[in-house]
């Protein structure tokens, strides 16, 4: 009978370690098949570790980190901005349609011998998509931070009885376009949702012209002159003007405009239509006449200019024709200098027929404060770019280069009173004065100029009238503080 040889003990003990195998194999392809249902450790969505949840479990996360409040930091207010409120969105489907795609990317078995002999998975990192309306986000930020936060700057105030202004306090401002773009970063950040909202400072806004008018008439007041004032002041870069006529605390309509003796500032007048009438190579007499006219402020220079250019008998009527032509229908000169020169004519005028309120004006040479500081504004612009009216009536017969040397002209006419008292000398101050004299009393002067001041250019036209008498100090000084009040006004030290 033959035997079963019976199996050795090592036989027995490779069966063990063969079944072993065969379960812990199973065990770990099991396990495997459920990791591979999820994200491997180390994968990150949106810098969020989704490892080891699965789709639903990693869309959560990531909605839960996202959702979270930006902190905003201004001064020392914390706001907790939602970013739902900028319609922050997570654009979880293509997120997770990646992160399915990097994790299935591999096969099956490939995958599942890395994982029996340990194999680590690299980091896999998935970036993040997610959309928000910035629009929204500004709308926020100026109605809800800006408005609440923001401290607006307060502007300079007069000093009270002084021509001199309180100086404004600046103020802070969200830079928008700055802060949306922290915010932007922020929200799409897990980690760093902190922002410090950026701020500038906001300089103090120019007192308005309603404040200086009002300075002006104080400073009229205060100075105890109980004649009549006209002024004129135009800020060339805005349009902005004050216009007014002024007697003890009374303002006086300036609709029509009201007439004053001209005086030498006529003289202005007389240079724009000598210029109208020569070439920029005039012959060197008529131009040393212009000059002796403008900046010595010479009568006789004027007269024979005027007869040399114009015409020998006629000339003032043809300056009033110009004048006229280019809309100052209250400037006219009716006859020369000298004395005893014939008054060619009578010349009413809308600022002059007034029966209300009048300066006694000259017959002789009238205008307003309105029209003279006009023909400024005209030589300015003409100065400037060539435009202007002047371009409009005369053509090319006013060139820019002539301006130009009007402008000239009138700078060299130093006058250390009336308007150049209240502005710096190493400002230009291109202008013409003017005063005159019965019987050696004073009752009206005048002086109109264009002011090239570092805080912007204007024009200011000053008129002063007293029926009985302008005393010279009194009234040169006043003048000089209005001035100085305007100046002040566009050139406020911060």
């Amino acid at each position: 009978m033959r035997r079963h040889p019976r199996l050795s003990a090592l036989s027995w003990l490779a069966v063990f370690f063969l079944i072993a195998a065969v379960i812990f194999s199973t065990l770990q392809f099991v396990r495997f098949s459920r990791l591979r249902t999820t994200y491997p450790d180390g994968m990150t969505i949106a810098e969020v570790p989704v490892g080891g949840l699965d789709r639903q479990g990693a869309a959560q996360r990531l909605l839960e980190a996202y959702s979270l409040p930006v902190e905003l930091l201004y001064d020392d207010q914390a706001i907790l901005f939602e970013p739902s409120i900028c319609g922050f969105d997570l654009d979880l489907e293509s997120m997770l349609a990646a992160a399915d795609l990097e994790r299935t990317k591999q096969s099956f078995w490939v995958g599942f011998w890395d994982y029996l002999w340990g194999r680590q998975i690299s980091n896999l990192s998935i970036p993040l998509r997610a959309t928000y309306s910035e629009s929204r986000l500004r709308t926020y930020l100026v109605d809800e931070i800006a408005s609440r936060y923001d401290k607006p700057p307060s502007p300079a105030i007069p000093q009270p009885g002084t021509v001199n202004f309180i100086s404004g306090t600046f103020g802070t401002e969200l830079d928008l376009d700055t802060a949306v773009l922290l915010i932007d970063t922020a929200m799409q950040s897990i980690n760093n949702r902190t922002v410090n909202l950026p701020r500038r400072q906001s300089s103090p806004p120019r007192p308005s012209l309603q404040n200086l008018e009002t300075l002006l008439k104080q400073t009229i007041d205060l100075s105890g002159f109980d004649g009549i004032t006209g002024l004129y002041l135009l800020n060339v870069s805005t349009l902005e003007e004050v216009h007014f006529a002024y007697q003890e605390g009374y303002e006086i309509s300036t609709n029509p405009d009201l007439a004053f003796t001209t005086a030498s500032i006529v003289k202005i007048p007389i240079m724009t239509s000598i210029f109208r009438r020569i070439n920029e190579d005039e012959d060197a007499e008529t131009i040393n006449l212009l000059q002796k006219m403008i900046i010595e402020s010479g009568n006789a220079p004027a007269d024979w200019v005027m007869e040399r250019v114009i015409h020998t008998s006629l000339a003032p009527l043809e300056i009033t024709a110009d004048m006229q032509s280019l809309g100052l229908e209250n400037t006219f000169l009716a006859g020369e200098f000298k004395d005893y020169a014939p008054l060619l004519r009578v010349f009413k005028t809308p600022a002059n027929q007034r029966v209300d309120f009048t300066t006694d004006p000259d017959q002789y040479n009238q205008s307003t404060t309105s029209d003279i500081g006009m023909l400024l504004e005209d030589i300015y612009l003409c100065a400037d770019n060539g435009q202007g009216t002047f371009k409009a009536v005369f053509g090319d017969e006013i060139t820019q280069t002539e301006c130009q040397m009007m402008i000239d002209y009138l700078s060299q006419n130093k006058m250390p009173s009336l308007l150049e008292a209240g502005i710096p000398d190493v400002t230009e101050v291109a202008h013409k004065h003017g005063w005159v004299t019965y019987n050696g009393i004073m009752q009206t002067l005048g002086d109109a100029g264009i002011i090239f001041s570092p805080g912007g250019d204007y024009i200011l036209v000053i008129f002063l009238y007293h029926p009985e008498q302008l005393i010279w100090d009194n009234a040169s000084f006043l003048v000089g503080q209005l001035s100085s009040a305007i100046y002040n006004f566009y050139n406020q030290i911060q």
